[in-house]
């Protein structure tokens, strides 16, 4: 029952992790049971790989409330209320934003500019370094 129920809820790792253990239990002679642990460790192999993938994208990419991030969303927003909310819908909604000057305008400017160029330095530079 335990089996059923962990193979329903775990998804193919899992599922493929209990065949794997049900192969072996049922194993009678020596061929069909260095077959089943073959197949367990392919398994936990595959396991591993995933995570490590994973792993290398969080490096990679890194996590998504970096200030760097939270920085560039503040000013993503505005600039999409004001394409979607002003420009694409203005006839229907009559939206309208005052455009942002002075200083706020500037560091809104340097934001975008920083983290489009910093993705650009960072990918030169991996390619530089293989």
């Amino acid at each position: 029952m335990w089996l059923t129920i962990m193979s329903f809820i775990g998804g193919p790792v899992v599922s493929g992790l209990i065949k794997a253990y049900q192969a072996k239990l049922a194993a009678g002679n020596t061929s069909e049971r260095i077959a089943a642990d073959l197949a367990a460790h392919e398994i936990a192999a595959q396991q591993t790989e995933i995570q490590s993938i994973y792993a290398l994208r969080i490096a990679q990419i890194g996590h998504p409330w970096e200030p760097e991030k939270l920085a560039f969303y503040v000013t993503l927003v505005f600039y999409s209320k004001i394409l979607i909310w002003d420009k694409v819908l203005g006839g229907i909604t009559g939206g309208h934003t005052d455009e942002v000057t002075g200083a706020a305008g500037v560091w809104a400017g340097l934001i975008m500019s920083f983290y489009f160029a910093k993705r650009g330095f960072e990918n030169v530079a991996r390619i530089i370094r293989k």
